[in-house]
């Protein structure tokens, strides 16, 4: 994969000083963090880079939803997280891989760094806080896949659609006047495959919960208008 070319101005210390896996850094070196990195901007739906493929950059998203996506053996597509921004991704290294894992794809615009990979054991190594931060990462995403693979074997359809909203309301949640709104478009597909199940069910659930008031459902937009009742319908 080519790498990305810097196609915006040079950026300010004071996008990373906040972010975990540079926090604790001092801005002389956020500077050279920057310096050697390349920034670029990605329509709704690219495809930052594809299950497979050499793992020759990792990433840090800056602004923006990422939709990881994962092959089949039979060719489904099938979303296996939401990274929000602020996170790592790309980072094959991390778990000892040479390729990536799954294929990442933008649920919004977005802007995101990227650095090569042969960096990956400097940052280690120099950087205070980049290796707790990001193996604390790793560990997060490989406990929500538990979480669901345990859904999925003890939870009726119903516990896991509501779980999986629950999930995503405290990831990436907006407060709105009537409720909190995921904060990216998200179809009833997504959800689909999110909980291991139908299309056709999602919808039906769906459109049960928004005669009980409980979600609003429209145009790649799902609102949670009653957390609590959804926390309710997600116990065993």
């Amino acid at each position: 994969m080519d790498a990305p070319k810097p196609t915006l101005p040079r950026l300010d210390e004071s996008l990373l000083t906040h972010l975990p896996p540079f926090s604790r850094l001092e801005r002389r070196q956020i500077r050279t963090v920057l310096d050697q990195a390349s920034v670029r901007r990605y329509d709704a739906g690219a495809h930052i880079f594809e299950e497979g493929a050499p793992a020759d950059r990792f990433y840090m998203l800056l602004d923006g939803y990422v939709r990881v996506v994962r092959i089949t053996a039979t060719g489904e597509q099938v979303t296996a997280l939401h990274i929000p921004a602020g996170q790592l991704l790309g980072i094959a290294k991390a778990i000892g891989r040479e390729t990536y894992p799954a294929t990442a794809m933008t649920a919004t615009e977005a802007l995101a760094l990227s650095w090569p990979t042969r960096l990956w054991d400097d940052f280690v190594a120099t950087y205070d806080g980049f290796a707790t931060e990001t193996y604390k990462t790793v560990g997060q995403r490989v406990g929500e896949m538990n979480t669901r693979v345990v859904e999925m074997a003890t939870q009726q359809v119903e516990q896991r659609v509501a779980n999986a909203l629950l999930r995503l309301v405290n990831q990436t949640g907006r407060k709105v006047e009537d409720g909190i709104e995921i904060d990216f478009p998200i179809t009833r597909q997504d959800l689909s495959e999110l909980t291991a199940t139908t299309l056709h069910t999602v919808s039906r659930l769906l459109s049960a919960w928004e005669k009980l008031g409980l979600v609003e459902s429209r145009r790649k937009r799902i609102k949670v208008r009653d957390p609590h009742a959804l926390v309710v319908l997600a116990q065993p």
